[in-house]
């Protein structure tokens, strides 16, 4: 309530002065549209929000830009409405009208990297697995703006996604859906292991399944491809999301990826930044936990980091200050914790351990515990995730 009488506030004072001026106080409008970012959007990995405003010679207003956020452009219609300024609104809602209907899409390879612009030379800031949902927003020379199930935003070649109606999305969430629950995999033209690939698989993939015959279940991708997969591999979608999280299986899940390599942007078995392995840890046990490191400190229930009286499962923060975090780990007990720093590795906090990591011990600025909050803000099991259900 606070911030939106302040940005009442700044907007009148804004175009009172400009209404009784001949010159654009630019320094004002950048207040303005700095106010309006800070309420609906304080963090870009989740939102589009890009407003400018432009005085015409004519004393017209044009609003320019892009949101996904139509409370936010609502927002700044409205403030302007109150003025006696004449508003010209050039300000496209995502998605665009170029979708059409099917503004969804699923993933069709077992990995797709999402990138912070629109080219293969930019810099990767997550990936996506087969099967998942996501949202379409925008579309450029083939690439797609899209936002996957926690919020994060990305462009993603088109070569790795199918577009879909909300009646298609919602007819895969009603199939016979398996994920696939191993490190690494493949699905095969035929049901014998000595079968040609037709793709890799990471733990996480999910795929339409069909008949069980010879120890394979056959299986069908979002993009129509088709091919066998041991059926010890993976596991009905429905039931695999029905489990109940147990802090031990997750550490186990997080020690199968041992010595994998660091990777950044990776949040698949293929390789892993720090947060992306603590992501990967939870998900396998059907929980959703958001992409980076200083957005996972927001949420779940906050310690105190002064005696390292740490649970197994907890996630610990470092860096320079809560303010500037920069890692993520898992802590796994006997003052040990596993993370993802050059590889996949275990660390301890005593001193007298072999794999002391005094460094890190000294950057420690936060904790938080996940499993007691559940169905909180960024801490979401998969079953109760309405694109995936």
């Amino acid at each position: 309530m606070k911030r939106f009488i302040k940005s009442v506030w700044i907007a009148a004072l804004v175009f009172s002065v400009w209404a009784c001026s001949t010159t654009t106080n630019e320094q004002e409008f950048d207040t303005l549209l700095s106010d309006v970012s800070a309420r609906f959007a304080p963090d870009k990995r989740v939102a589009v929000l890009n407003f400018e405003i432009e005085k015409t010679t004519q004393g017209t207003v044009v609003l320019k830009g892009e949101t996904n956020l139509k409370e936010a452009h609502s927002f700044l219609l409205d403030t302007l409405g109150k003025t006696q300024i004449q508003v010209v609104d050039s300000i496209r809602i995502l998605p665009g009208e170029q979708f059409g209907e099917k503004v969804w899409g699923l993933v069709t390879l077992s990995v797709i990297p999402m990138r912070k612009t629109p080219d293969y030379a930019a810099e990767m800031v997550s990936q996506t697995l087969m099967g998942t949902p996501i949202k379409l927003l925008d579309k450029e020379d083939g690439w797609y703006r899209i936002q996957t199930p926690d919020q994060y935003i990305g462009w993603v070649n088109g070569s790795g996604i199918v577009s879909l109606s909300q009646s298609e999305l919602n007819n895969w969430k009603a199939s016979n859906r398996y994920i696939f629950t191993q490190i690494s995999g493949s699905v095969l033209e035929a049901p014998k292991a000595d079968a040609a690939p037709v793709s890799d698989l990471v733990l996480g993939c999910i795929f339409e399944a069909g008949q069980q015959s010879n120890g394979f279940i056959q299986v069908k991708f979002p993009d129509g491809r088709e091919g066998f997969v041991p059926t010890a591999d993976c596991a009905l979608f429905s039931e695999w999301e029905a489990i109940t999280p147990e802090v031990e299986n997750i550490i186990a899940s997080a020690k199968k990826l041992l010595g994998r390599p660091y990777l950044w942007g990776g949040t698949s078995t293929k390789g892993v930044d720090c947060s992306g392995f603590t992501k990967t840890a939870y998900y396998s046990q059907g929980v959703m936990l958001a992409r980076d490191a200083s957005q996972q400190a927001r949420y779940g229930e906050q310690l105190d980091i002064t005696d390292f009286q740490f649970q197994p499962g907890d996630l610990l923060f470092f860096g320079r200050s809560k303010e500037r975090i920069t890692h993520v780990g898992l802590y796994i007990g006997n003052n040990r914790f596993i993370h993802s720093s050059g590889r996949v590795k275990i660390n301890s906090f005593q001193a007298e351990d072999e794999d002391f990591d005094e460094g890190l011990k000294k950057r420690l600025v936060a904790a938080c515990r996940v499993l007691n909050s559940l169905n909180t803000e960024q801490i979401i099991p998969i079953k109760d995730h309405p694109w995936y259900n």
